[in-house]
C-alpha cells in the first residue's frame, strides 16, 4: 500500500496537468500523485490575451510526461499519458494512463515493518459535450496497485452566463475503494461522494477571479491496515471513525500587471468532522519572455492542526487512535517554478512545447516524533515533471 508521505497535501492538483478527469476521491491514503499543475499555468493564456475564450470544447492534444517524487524516504516515479481528440465540434473523448513505481521506506515503514516496492497502475476516459454556452464532462478512472483498488466516476457540468462574463461549475464524483492487507486477508471497502459548486468571474479585461466550495463524505474503512498507534508506548492497531465530512472554500485572483507579466494569488480553508482544519496561502508570477519562453514561479505555505484523535503517545484509551502524522499539526513551504518552450509551431495546424517543472517542499511537524531518537520529525522532498505536450 503506497504511503502519502506528504505528497497528499503537495500533490492534488496533479489530474489537472495531463488527465483532465478530475481528482480520485480521497481517503486517509491520499491522492494522485502527480505534481501540482498551477493554476496560472492553465489560465496564462486568458490574461495575457486580455479577454475570455467562448464555452467550447477542449482542444486536440497529446501530452507525455516523466514524473518523480523523492522525499521522506520515498520515492516515486513513472510516465503518464494523455490523448484527447474532438469529433464533429461536438464531442471530445480522452484517454490517459498513469504509473507511480513506489519505492518506501518512510519513517512508518522503517518504524513498524520493511521497507517494500510496488507499482500503481490508474487507467482513465472521459468525454466532453459541448451544447450552446454549457460544457458537460463525464470521466472515469480505475487505479490498480497490489493491495488497492480505487474506481472513480466524475460528471462536471460549465454553465457561461451574462455574455461569457461569468462561468458557473456543478460537479460530482462517487468512488469506490477496495483495500486489502497483504498475505494476511484483511479485506474491507470505502465509498466517497464530493460535491462541487463554483464560479469563475471576469473583473476586467486583465483580471479574473473565482471562489469554489466542495463538499467530501466518505463512508467505510478510512485508516490503514499496515498502520500503529501509541498508547502509554505500546503499539496498538490504529483505529478510526467509519465516516468523516469535510468541506473547503477556494478563493483564487489572477491577473496581468505589466506587459507579459502575470501574478496569481490563492487562499484555501478546509474543515472537517474529525476536527482537522488548515489553511493554505499561494502567490506566483507568470512571466513571458519571448514568443516562445514562458516562466512560472511560486511559493505556498499550508499550516494544519491535530484530529480530535490523533495523538503522538496516548495517555489513555479510547474508542479511536491514530497516529498518522498526516493528521497530526504541521507546517509545510513548497517552492516551485516551471518552464514551457515553444519548440515548434505551424499556426493553424499544430504546436509541440517542452515543459519542466520543479518544486521543493519541507514539512516540519508539532506533534509526531521520531521514535527512534525522540525528536520531532521533518523532511524535505522534490517533485520533478518533464512533459512534451502537442496541440494539432
Amino acid at each position: 500500500m503506497a504511503a502519502t508521505d506528504g505528497r497528499q497535501r503537495v500533490l492534488q492538483r496533479a489530474q489537472r496537468t495531463l488527465r483532465g478527469l478530475g481528482e480520485r476521491c480521497p481517503g486517509l491514503r491520499g491522492l494522485p500523485f502527480l505534481a501540482a499543475a498551477r493554476l496560472l499555468g492553465a489560465l496564462g493564456g486568458i490574461v495575457t490575451a486580455g479577454h475570455a475564450q467562448a464555452a467550447g470544447l477542449p482542444g486536440d492534444r497529446g501530452d507525455l510526461m516523466y514524473h518523480r517524487y523523492d522525499g521522506g524516504g520515498v520515492t516515486a516515479s513513472g510516465p503518464a499519458l494523455l490523448v484527447r481528440k474532438s469529433l464533429l465540434n461536438k464531442v471530445s473523448l480522452s484517454a490517459s494512463y498513469y504509473a507511480d513505481i513506489v519505492s518506501n521506506a518512510s519513517i512508518d515503514v522503517v518504524t513498524t515493518a520493511s521497507p517494500y516496492n510496488e507499482t500503481r497502475n490508474e487507467f482513465g476516459i472521459g468525454v466532453d459535450y459541448a451544447v450552446r454556452d454549457a460544457l458537460i464532462t463525464l470521466a472515469g478512472s480505475l487505479s490498480r496497485e497490489p493491495d488497492y483498488v480505487a474506481d472513480t466516476f466524475n460528471i462536471d457540468v460549465a454553465q457561461e452566463v451574462f455574455g461569457g462574463m461569468t462561468t458557473v461549475n456543478l460537479g460530482y464524483t462517487y468512488g469506490s475503494d477496495d483495500v486489502g492487507k497483504r498475505d494476511v486477508g484483511f479485506f474491507d471497502t470505502a465509498k466517497h461522494w464530493r460535491y462541487r459548486l463554483g464560479l469563475t468571474q471576469i473583473l476586467t479585461p486583465r483580471w479574473l477571479a473565482s471562489a469554489n466550495f466542495e463538499v467530501v463524505s466518505d463512508d467505510g474503512y478510512l485508516g490503514s491496515p499496515y498502520r500503529t498507534a501509541l498508547v502509554f508506548g505500546a503499539a496498538v492497531p490504529e483505529r478510526v471513525p467509519r465516516t468523516r465530512t469535510s468541506r473547503s472554500v477556494d478563493l483564487r485572483l489572477v491577473g496581468e500587471v505589466l506587459p507579459a507579466l502575470s501574478v496569481h494569488g490563492e487562499y484555501r480553508y478546509f474543515w472537517d468532522t474529525w476536527d482537522v482544519t488548515s489553511h493554505t496561502f499561494e502567490l506566483g508570477l507568470s512571466k513571458r519572455f519571448s514568443e516562445k519562453w514562458l516562466v512560472d514561479a511560486y511559493a505556498r505555505t499550508y499550516r494544519q492542526d491535530r484530529a480530535l484523535f490523533y495523538s503522538n503517545n496516548a495517555t489513555s484509551e479510547t474508542l479511536y487512535i491514530t497516529r498518522n502524522r498526516q493528521l497530526g499539526t504541521y507546517d509545510n513551504l513548497g517552492l516551485g517554478a516551471r518552464a514551457t518552450y515553444t519548440w515548434k509551431r505551424v499556426p493553424g495546424r499544430y504546436e509541440i512545447r517542452l515543459n519542466g517543472a520543479l518544486e521543493q517542499i519541507k514539512t516540519d511537524y508539532s506533534d509526531f516524533t521520531d521514535i527512534r531518537t525522540g525528536s520531532l520529525y521533518s523532511y524535505s522532498a522534490t517533485v520533478l515533471q518533464l512533459y512534451v505536450s502537442a496541440d494539432f
